[in-house]
């Protein structure tokens, strides 16, 4: 295994191989935008336990998708009153006007009120991953779960977020994470480099 990280024909793209046919790539950029087939690719929505839509990345993905997602979302059975996704699980809708042909939506801990956040984290990560193969998606685009409005640190959320994506080293043929700005992006690429290079 190649032990080196390549630079894309972009110059904010670093990829990092996790296997012979698997490759990790960090980008700068916006997530609603990524594709790669527009049929086997997912971009995966930080969304909230209701899953209609919010602030942030979720508001984006959903102003892009149109409607349609709003309603593919309300159709999710609820697993409580008003909770469609609990914490730390995973549900997938179609992606309708975005470029990628599906979305993962996961709902990623709170850093100050989550009992244990690196629990949740790493679920939120898996479920989507497990979901992700389920459907027989072989791109899929992470934005940095948890690390807007929730808090999460950069640092340690970089450290859940690859150490499970290594889970999952021949599932996919790429996993992408696309990060909107310059210090996430930043260490994205170092805990990469870390854990990947080691």
């Amino acid at each position: 295994m190649a032990t080196s990280a390549a630079r894309d024909d972009d110059d904010s793209t670093v990829a990092f191989p996790l296997s012979a046919p698997s490759v990790l790539k960090i980008n700068k950029g916006d997530i609603t935008k990524w594709f790669v087939d527009a049929s086997s690719d997912a971009i995966v929505n930080p969304a909230n336990e209701r899953m209609l839509g919010g602030g942030g990345a979720d508001g984006a993905i959903h102003r892009v998708a149109g409607p349609e997602l709003r309603e593919a979302c309300f159709k999710v059975p609820e697993v409580r009153p008003g909770i469609r996704c609990p914490t730390g699980e995973a549900r997938i809708t179609p992606g309708f006007k975005l470029p990628a042909s599906h979305v993962i939506h996961t709902v990623g801990p709170i850093y100050d009120t989550d009992n244990n956040p690196k629990a949740s984290l790493t679920s939120a990560y898996r479920n989507s991953l497990i979901v992700a193969k389920d459907n027989n998606i072989k791109y899929v685009a992470f934005p940095a779960i948890s690390c807007g409005v929730y808090g999460y640190l950069f640092e340690e959320a970089a450290d859940v977020a690859i150490s499970t994506i290594k889970e999952f080293p021949n599932d996919f043929k790429e996993v992408h994470f696309i990060l909107f700005s310059d210090d996430i992006y930043a260490v994205w690429v170092k805990k990469a480099k870390e854990l990947l290079q080691g």
